[in-house]
């Protein structure tokens, strides 16, 4: 197992230099850049635009082939600098998701957690009753939850839902959790359930399916006729060996939940790395929008390291040589 790990970590090495080296090529190819972005807000009529861009790509080392820019962001990247925004402040790309980064995790565990705590159990429970009254309402929200869009959902509550039951509007200042615990969790709850509600329709599908195939299987008829009762059959036998497929799925959720925050934190104001990812992109401010990516691309691979930990853990006849 530890050599399994350590080779998964070796792993993100090449994959970390692939993702960046894939988006660094993006971004050279995005239309317009942070420079066209400042010469329209901030030069006048009468000035040599053409003598200002070229100071500029000078001090910003733009003049420099791509694969040189890239070599030398990779270099900070290995001694742990992000760089520095090109906006406002000028304040550095470390310093900005140091207070970005735990928004947007907070956010996509909560939701993790809503969607796990409701599709696991319906989805069981759903396949123990199958062609049941109980099915069929579970199927019909399943679809329900994959077709309606997070960013409508997120609207009615707060336009329609919220005044119409009397409930008190959402704050629309950040709370820090260490500071004020119920006011961030009053922030937070709404859209970690419309996340978690959207997260829930696929798993809570896979999780029937599953469901139903297993216990079609010899061995769980065996246990039923040597006597055990229901509840130990579907925990013990059924619902173990359903759930490696739907923890891949789970695993492969952290990358959409990360997305999905970029919607979410844009319409509850939640200062995360979603919400700055759409200013950056707007501004051109490529800089910060690599050091997202990175975040990003850790937390994904980072997921999926403990979601294949985690099959061994379900199913001891897994082993990691």
């Amino acid at each position: 197992m530890r050599q399994y790990i350590f080779r998964r970590i070796l792993l993100i090495i090449p994959t970390m230099i692939g993702v960046t080296m894939l988006v660094s090529l993006i971004a050279q190819l995005l239309p317009g850049d942070f420079i066209d972005v400042m010469l329209a807000d901030h030069v006048g009529q009468g000035e040599d635009v053409e003598e200002i861009r070229a100071k500029w790509e000078e001090e910003l080392g733009w003049n420099d082939p791509w694969i040189v820019q890239y070599g030398n962001w990779l270099w900070r990247l290995l001694q742990g600098d992000l760089g520095t925004s090109l906006i406002g402040a000028f304040q550095t790309v470390n310093e900005e998701l140091k207070t970005r980064i735990p928004v947007t995790l907070e956010l996509g565990v909560l939701s993790l957690l809503v969607g796990v705590a409701i599709a696991l159990p319906v989805g069981i429970i759903s396949a123990v009753r199958q062609d049941s009254a109980i099915d069929y309402l579970v199927r019909g929200g399943a679809i329900l939850a994959l077709s309606i869009p997070g960013f409508w959902l997120a609207v009615l509550i707060i336009r329609i839902i919220f005044p119409q039951l009397g409930l008190p509007s959402l704050p629309l200042l950040y709370s820090d959790p260490t500071e004020n615990l119920a006011e961030n969790l009053r922030q937070m709850y709404v859209p970690a359930i419309i996340l978690g509600v959207g997260l829930a329709g696929p798993v809570m599908r896979l999780t029937r399916g599953e469901m139903l195939e297993v216990l079609r299987q010899d061995y769980v008829r065996t246990a039923r006729a040597k006597g055990l009762q229901e509840n130990a059959v579907i925990v013990r036998h059924a619902m173990r060996n359903a759930l490696i497929p739907v923890l891949t799925l789970i695993g492969l959720s952290a990358s959409i939940l990360v997305g999905g925050s970029v919607i979410m934190e844009q319409i509850f104001t939640l200062p995360g790395m979603g919400l700055r990812m759409i200013t950056a992109l707007k501004d051109r401010d490529i800089p910060v929008v690599m050091g997202i990516m990175v975040v990003i691309a850790i937390v994904v691979i980072v997921a999926n390291l403990l979601i294949d930990i985690a099959y061994s853990l379900v199913d001891p006849r897994i082993r990691y040589n």
